[in-house]
């Protein structure tokens, strides 16, 4: 869809110029606006997930650094499969970098790893934030200006 104002999704769109605007293109700015209000609380909610994975993993690790070697335990294969395993090298972990890939690194880096991952997403979950909040407000003043506009239109008719 067209935007009235070039740049894209950093576009800048005052409340005089939405009073100057058709009705059609103030629904059209609503609309546009809810999608990408919509499409960043998905992106909120994904990024709230991944950081609880993270933090249970940082936490696991932590875990399993206390374990004295040798110790029984289970280990998971999937969510919701496990299989009796005994603690060999607890200093010596397989971390999941994405799609598959898994890397050996110490329980140091490990941990490390994660809470790097950790501080990315919640920087990028604060950085989310505060564009989602634009959009949200600039949706909220077109659908006030839009109701205001139908409401001048209604009575002369």
């Amino acid at each position: 869809m067209a935007s009235p104002r070039g740049g894209g999704s950093q576009q800048v769109i005052r409340t005089g110029d939405m009073e100057k605007m058709s009705l059609d293109q103030l629904k059209a700015v609503k609309e546009q606006a809810d999608i990408e209000v919509n499409l960043l609380q998905d992106s909120l909610n994904n990024i709230r997930t991944a950081t609880g994975r993270l933090e249970n993993a940082s936490a696991a690790l932590h875990d399993l650094s206390l374990r004295p070697q040798g110790k029984k335990m289970l280990v998971p294969l999937t969510a919701s499969l496990y299989v009796p395993g005994t603690l060999d090298d607890a200093d010596k972990v397989l971390v999941d970098i994405g799609t598959g890939y898994f890397v050996e690194k110490t329980m140091a880096e490990g941990k490390d790893y994660c809470e790097r991952k950790i501080n990315l997403l919640k920087s990028n979950f604060d950085q989310l934030i505060e564009v989602a909040s634009k959009k949200k407000t600039l949706a909220d003043e077109a659908g006030l200006i839009l109701q205001a506009k139908l409401k001048q239109s209604s009575p002369s008719s």
